[in-house]
């Protein structure tokens, strides 16, 4: 039986994979894999959300309007620069879709946020991917591979998922770089979670460059991972056409009112926050000293560049009730959890490396055996 004909371009796209073992019946897994919050809501947003609740039976705000004004007064701009969607990702899809014209290109660093790909894929962009150098971004070569077709460029700062950043005058020199008939999009999903003191916002580079926009979330240091609500800044003009690529209603009533009591928690959850980053110090700590390669991640989670054998350890990990994420031949990311979760992650990943290295001594012993059989 034929079916109705759909893209061609559907066929080349993986569906996404969340996890290994994130959803197992075990209720006792141990969350590792999508970068969320590992706390509670707080009572504010708790309350917040139940008070939303009562009118979910009305469309929400499509202008999202209360939000819009408490995000101008945090970063002390005007309403007219800023864009809310259905988290940060949505406003990427929206910007992708908005650059898409015949022969329209976008350049991002890879590996990078996994979705990018298919955002292009999907809005008839192509992809012009540029390998990072030691886990990190290579301005220069990002911008060597620029041409007249480019309309976006892409820049993960913090990585996702290596969890590395750019300083802030690499990445302003990178800016400056590109030609303005190129919008460049700096996506800080992860930004609250930087310590490096080279590490800045692109934030305060929008003011001179009208075709540089920003991306937050409140999915990760805000622990709205549920509601979906993310943002996006830049030039009033830029703002004011992406407002018309996003779909109205799409972020709900109740995401609006917890966004907006998140943001008069910020001093609490920032706090959290704080939390979160001594124990990646304690991971990150942890693993080195176990003999792991691991990256100075300024996100909330870890990278083990662990290329053909990725698939292996998250299966391992899964099997003994810890979800993280594998990218095959690439590496994996592990979130950070709690101290509990974190435990139970750090000897599973040294009991990988104790069963490797036996592997290892065992197949040396045994070519030593052939040899010494053949003497």
């Amino acid at each position: 039986m034929s079916s109705p004909p759909l893209r061609a371009v559907l066929g080349t796209l993986a569906s996404y994979k969340p996890s290994d073992g994130l959803y197992a019946s075990d209720d006792r897994t141990c969350p590792l894999s999508a970068n969320e919050s590992p706390h509670d809501p707080l009572p504010g947003i708790a309350e917040a959300i139940a008070a939303a609740g009562a009118t979910v039976n009305r469309y929400p705000d499509p202008g999202c309007g209360p939000l819009i004004r408490a995000l101008a007064r945090t970063h002390g701009i005007t309403e007219d620069r800023i864009a809310v969607g259905a988290g940060s990702l949505s406003l990427l899809q929206a910007l992708f879709q908005a650059v898409a014209d015949p022969g329209a290109e976008a350049v991002y660093a890879w590996p990078s946020f996994e979705v990018y790909p298919a955002l292009a894929a999907l809005a008839g962009v192509e992809s012009v991917r540029v390998p990072l150098t030691r886990d990190t971004h290579d301005p220069r070569a990002m911008a060597d591979r620029i041409t007249p077709r480019t309309r976006l460029a892409v820049v993960c700062n913090p990585n996702n998922p290596t969890g590395t950043a750019l300083g802030f005058d690499e990445l302003r020199a990178f800016v400056e770089s590109v030609p303005p008939t190129c919008l460049v999009a700096v996506d800080e999903a992860y930004h609250e979670y930087v310590r490096d003191q080279t590490v800045a916002s692109a934030l305060p580079l929008c003011d001179a460059h009208p075709n540089l926009v920003v991306l937050r979330t409140f999915s990760k240091a805000y622990g709205l991972a549920g509601l979906r609500t993310g943002y996006l800044v830049g030039s009033a003009p830029i703002v004011e056409a992406l407002r018309k690529a996003c779909l109205p209603y799409a972020v709900s009533s109740v995401a609006q009112r917890a966004a907006v009591a998140a943001l008069g928690l910020g001093g609490e959850l920032m706090r959290r926050v704080d939390d979160t980053v001594a124990e990646r110090t304690r991971v990150r700590d942890t693993l080195l000293g176990q003999g792991w390669e691991i990256p100075d991640s300024q996100g909330n989670f870890v990278w083990l560049g662990l290329g053909p054998h990725a698939e292996d350890f998250g299966v391992w990990c899964a099997h003994r009730g810890v979800a993280v994420r594998a990218f095959p031949d690439m590496g994996v990311r592990v979130s950070i959890g709690s101290a509990e979760d974190n435990d139970r992650f750090l000897t599973v990943a040294d009991a990988w490396r104790s069963s490797r290295q036996m592997a290892t001594a065992g197949a040396g012993q045994t070519l030593r055996d052939r040899k010494a059989a053949r003497t």
